[in-house]
This record gives structure tokens, sequence and C-alpha cells, in this order.
């Protein structure tokens, strides 16, 4: 059995995915250089969250048969991964997580993990379409303990982890509308802006999987890599 396969993330994950996930920071993590630049004069709290999420990025990989390896950040913040490998980090209070695995297995991953807390006020006016919301008051009425204007923040930003890296276009919180299957514990996100022609891959959706437990909100997307790399993109209509 894999390392990460008992990590609560995995189970909305495809088994090609490692996962590594950590509930406390450890205090004897060592980054490497090019990491510890990525901090500049970032106050402690960064500093714990940055620190343990490379750790997991770190074991992770080596559950993949990597050495160990620095994982910097690129202009937008996100990791940059060893050739060849697909990831995603994310952090919250109590919690720190990544998931990896080999480009030929997945095109993309984004995953995130959010407390199970109401969004702070004014945040859903941001971050949601008109069209969601009515979606997210019905749930809100028949499931009240899992606070749905959080999962659509967190289920948006793990689209956006998967779309930058194979688009290297901004996304923002308006330009995908998400449904959320409540039942089988997913939902689809329908992008409303076209990814740019350079691009390899040109989705029109993206699915994900989402758990509530333990007090979090966690959220996932794999895609998965076509057997025939030429078919990748698909024309604009």
């Amino acid at each position: 059995m894999p390392v990460g396969s008992n990590e609560m993330i995995a189970e909305i994950l495809p088994a090609a995915v490692v996962a590594v996930e950590a509930r406390s920071d450890p205090p004897d993590v060592v980054l490497f250089a090019a990491e510890q630049a990525v901090l500049g004069r970032a106050v402690a709290k960064r500093r714990r969250e940055f620190t343990t999420a490379r750790d997991c990025a770190h074991r992770a990989l080596t559950v993949l048969g990597l050495p160990p390896l620095p994982i910097p950040s690129g202009p937008r913040g996100e990791p940059r991964w060893p050739m060849g490998i697909v990831g995603s980090i994310t952090h919250c209070h109590g919690y720190r997580a990544c998931a990896v695995a080999r480009a030929s297995e997945l095109l993309a991953l984004g995953i995130d993990a959010e407390p199970n807390e109401p969004l702070p006020a004014g945040v859903l006016g941001a971050i949601a379409r008109p069209e969601e919301l009515p979606q997210l008051c019905q749930l809100a009425h028949t499931t009240p303990a899992v606070h749905w204007d959080r999962l659509l923040f967190s289920a948006k930003e793990s689209v956006y982890k998967a779309w930058f890296p194979l688009t290297r276009q901004e996304l923002g919180f308006e330009d995908a509308v998400l449904a959320i299957d409540p039942r089988a514990g997913s939902f689809t996100a329908r992008l409303l802006v076209p990814a740019p022609p350079a691009a390899d891959v040109r989705p029109r959706t993206l699915s994900g999987r989402w758990l509530v437990r333990d007090g979090l909100v966690l959220t996932a997307i794999a895609l998965l890599a076509p057997a025939v790399p030429i078919a990748l993109a698909v024309p604009d209509e």
C-alpha cells in the first residue's frame, strides 16, 4: 500500500495520485535554498504553513521515486514541479496537504482545503455568480452541517489550481459556474472563458470531488491524461 493512501484527501483523488497531509508543523523541517527564498520576510504563520506544505510535497515526491528536489514558486505563487510531475499544494488552519502524480497519468491536479465554517461577510458576493446562489440556498436548507458557501469557494480554488498550469491564463471566481452534487460528493465547473490558442489543453468543463469531515472542506480535481496525446486540444466553436 503506497504511503499517503490513508490520507483523508486521498479519498477524493484517483489511485494514480500520491497524497501526503499533516495536521501539525514539525519543528525540524529544512527547506531548500530556492524554497527558503520564496518566504522572504514572511510572518511566522506563513512560514509554518509553507514549510510544512513543502515537507508534504517532498515526501510525496519520494513516494514517486524522485530524489530530494526543491519546489520553488512561479510568478503567481504556484509550485514549480519537476519535469514529468503534476501536483498541487494546499494549507489552512490545522491542515496542510500535497498531491502529486506523473504527467503520463494526469494532465492536471488541483486540491484545496478550507475550514468548514461560513465565509467572512461579503466574500460570497465576490466569488459566487447569481446562477449559483439558488443551489447554495437549497443545499444550506437541506444539509446545514456543510457550509456550502465555503465549499463553493474551495471548489473554485481547485478549479484555478488545475486550470492555470494547463493554460498559463488567469481565471477569476466569476469565470466558472459550479454545479454541486451533494449525493455523489462531486462538482462540475463550466468554464466561461476560452483557453488561449497556444494552450495544449482547452477544457470546457472541469469535474471534481469534495469531502467534508473533521471540521474541514476538501475539494480536488484530477484531469486524466488522454490515451492519445494528439487529441488533446478542443477547437473553439
